[in-house]
């Protein structure tokens, strides 16, 4: 895939800048706060960014290798695109945009099980290399049934949320009208008209719905209705009873997402799990825990090679992903740089965001005349 992006916007900040302009304000906050005063959300990206990489200029060096292997395929960037709900709320048809992006580029996408395209869309779209991550249901039927589905449509990884036993109090989508259930007030509704671009796309796709969760959504619901039945949908809080059945249902390599402690970590070893992304869901979930960065360190120190570790939260770039990787994960998840990107250039979204990271790691991994993405610890200055 060609690596070009969009000169016009070459750093995060502008493509925030121009996906506010974009987009209605609503949307934006859902898409750009996190829950309680912020204080995770601004310590993911802040403390990651503390983390300082030695350069060798004196070694010898011919050319840098983003190549990265993972559970068995090999992808062209240690980096994919993270789960992230209600996607088409902030861009029309945006979960199809990043996947083909991705796809195009080869580094994973996931769908989350609350965004708004279904998982055989996406399936095809990414010819079955798309990851998807599971919300846990309520009931043991619907669970099966949506991960018979993953499996039907060839998706290599299953993806177990565990980080939302209780949804994150967030002020913004509250005064906003976008917690459970939904309402649409004045408000929202002058700010829609004053993004006229926004809301003619969206009356063209249609209105954003749970695509996944359609067959076993009872039809006709209000929104106030829908939001209730949600609510009672999905017990998020996951534990060992829960998970030895995926284990058991599931054939191809799972991964448990959420994680932020050495305790959940070793219990993912026990139970069979091939990997697990340590995050705190951007900062939307718990304000007074650690950043990301900061649970990971304890969790690469004593079970690195024991199991995969890759990290979310507070990546935003190329430089970030290359903090991350040098701080011990094996891979980088990122959710709001790509719908930043989406939000800001639509359709072009998201080629532009992976072009952007690709160029961007590149040139520090030249800059400090890093070989290779698994040579990155090698010049973390600790």
């Amino acid at each position: 895939m060609q690596i070009k992006y969009h000169s016009s916007y070459p750093s995060i900040d502008d493509l925030i800048t121009r996906a506010r302009q974009k987009i209605p304000r609503f949307a934006f906050e859902y898409l750009d706060g996190g829950c309680n005063e912020d204080v995770n959300l601004i310590k993911n990206t802040a403390e990651l960014r503390a983390v300082e990489l030695k350069p060798y200029y004196l070694s010898q060096h011919l050319s840098s290798d983003m190549k990265t292997e993972l559970f068995g395929h090999v992808y062209d960037a240690p980096f994919g695109v993270a789960p992230v709900g209600l996607q088409g709320l902030m861009w029309p048809n945006a979960p199809e945009i990043l996947a083909k992006a991705a796809f195009e580029h080869n580094i994973p996408f996931i769908l989350s099980t609350v965004t708004t395209a279904s998982i055989e869309k996406i399936g095809a779209i990414t010819q079955g290399k798309a990851w998807f991550q599971l919300y846990h249901p309520a009931e043991n039927s619907v669970r099966d049934s949506i991960i018979q589905r993953a499996a039907d449509a060839g998706y290599p990884v299953l993806v177990v949320l565990c980080d939302v036993p209780t949804f994150g109090f967030r002020p913004r989508d509250i005064r906003n009208g976008l917690a459970m259930p939904p309402k649409m007030t004045l408000r929202n509704i002058l700010q829609i008209m004053g993004r006229p671009e926004w809301a003619i796309k969206t009356l063209l796709h249609g209105q954003p719905a749970f695509e996944t969760l359609k067959p076993y959504t009872p039809k006709g619901l209000s929104m106030k209705q829908l939001g209730l039945f949600m609510n009672k949908t999905f017990s998020g809080r996951v534990n060992e009873e829960k998970i030895a059945p995926i284990r058991d249902m599931w054939k191809g390599k799972l991964v448990l997402k959420g994680v932020a402690s050495e305790e959940d970590t070793e219990m993912a070893i026990r139970l069979g799990f091939d990997g697990i992304i340590v995050s705190n869901h951007g900062g939307r979930q718990l304000d007074a825990g650690q950043s990301a960065v900061k649970s990971m360190e304890p969790i690469v120190a004593n079970y690195k090679n024991k199991i995969k570790i890759m990290m979310d939260s507070g990546i935003r770039t190329g430089p970030d992903v290359a903090r991350t990787l040098a701080s011990g994960a094996d891979f980088a998840f990122m959710g709001r740089t790509f719908m930043y990107s989406v939000a800001a250039l639509g359709n072009e979204g998201g080629n532009h965001a992976i072009s952007m990271l690709k160029t961007q790691l590149q040139q520090v991994m030249e800059q400090v005349c890093c070989k290779k993405v698994s040579d990155f610890p090698n010049h973390l200055i600790r």
